[in-house]
């Protein structure tokens, strides 16, 4: 394959060494390293998650192909874009596989428990016939005429009676040690699951599990809205001030968004500076709430900067859509993203500056 690394670093040579490289042929070498790259992600792929793999490196098959056809700069766009999408739809689908999988999991784990339970039970109580059977034999043993015999019997009983003690002893200390095992695994799954379902930075819920609840509600028929945040300029303060106070700034708007949520609803991180809340009830009632919370999440925040205590001025977007029954979820959140634009372009109109 001919190295891409070979004509960059003619290029940064100067005009002398341009003039040796021929542009097609960068070209070509360009597109065989994007090629390659793509198959090499299908193959990451794989690795990853051997299920949901292969229809992944197809998918970045095809797409490589199509460069062989056209090479326009429309169509590296698009096929940017839909390298996007499919990294982007198959990495939700991974991760809910493997969720699936510490589910089921953690239910046969829990059937083991429950069967190990009631193994020990049933010995308990055939340690607690036997021990009656063991007593009626000693009854009989008294017998004056049965001396011999009684002699053997309380001997046999005896014994029997002590494997049976000891039997029921082991299996119940075996028993305690299962279900000390299996609650430990039980925490582990648990903590796994949390931290599936949460967002690493601001707590809130994560992407992937606000898109649970939200094809929850879509098998449901129950109404529901859903609202994305976004903050206006935040670009700036991580270019401004570094992404330290970037993410204290995250952190501190999602604390006071939960906060000023009701416990109802469903807030977590889309991604970045977005955010999304999830209510249960329609739109005319959603806009209500959201106009509240918009005005107690804007505002003034202060953060710890490099040279002291930082005030910043912070605005904010939000778009609104109410499900309709029959829609995706991607057309939910593609209403929902432009409504939120919309707004967006509003503030600006009307002299709402972002963050200052």
């Amino acid at each position: 394959m001919i190295s891409l690394k070979k004509y960059l670093d003619a290029a940064n040579r100067g005009p002398a060494a341009n003039s040796e490289v021929d542009e097609q042929e960068v070209l070509a070498a360009a597109i065989a390293e994007y090629r390659s790259a793509l198959q090499e992600m299908g193959n990451c792929g794989m690795d990853a998650c051997p299920g949901l793999g292969k229809d992944l490196k197809r998918s970045l098959g095809k797409l490589g192909e199509k460069l062989t056809v056209d090479i326009s700069v429309d169509a590296l766009q698009a096929t940017g874009q839909s390298i996007r999408e499919k990294l982007q739809d198959w990495g939700g689908c991974a991760a809910r596989h493997y969720q699936h999988q510490t589910a089921e999991v953690k239910e046969i784990l829990l059937v083991m428990a429950n069967t190990a339970e009631s193994v020990g039970e049933r010995d308990q109580r055939c340690a607690k016939q036997i021990n009656e059977v063991t007593s009626r034999l000693q009854k009989i043993a008294n017998l004056d005429d049965l001396t011999q015999i009684r002699a053997s019997i309380e001997k046999s009983a005896g014994e029997l009676k002590t494997s049976i003690t000891r039997m029921a002893a082991e299996g119940k200390a075996a028993i305690d040690q299962l279900r000390v095992e299996v609650t430990g695994f039980q925490a582990k799954l648990e903590e796994a699951e949390h931290i599936a379902s949460c967002d690493a930075l601001t707590g809130l819920r994560s992407r992937l599990s606000v898109e649970g609840q939200l094809e929850s509600r879509m098998n449901s028929s129950l109404p529901f809205s859903v609202g994305i945040i976004d903050i206006d300029g935040f670009k700036s303060v991580n270019d401004d001030h570094g992404h330290i106070v970037g993410d204290e700034l995250l952190v501190l708007f999602a604390t006071e968004l939960k906060s000023r949520c009701r416990p109802a609803d469903i807030v977590g991180r889309w991604g970045g500076d977005e955010f999304i809340i999830l209510l249960d009830c329609a739109i005319t009632v959603a806009r209500g709430q959201t106009d509240r919370l918009m005005e107690w999440v804007c505002g003034n925040y202060t953060l710890h900067g490099s040279h002291g205590p930082l005030k910043i001025r912070v605005e904010a977007s939000i778009g609104l859509a109410e499900y309709f029954k029959g829609e995706t979820l991607k057309a939910l959140l593609a209403r929902a993203d432009a409504a939120m634009y919309k707004h967006k372009a509003a503030s600006r109109a009307s002299g709402n500056g972002p963050i200052r």
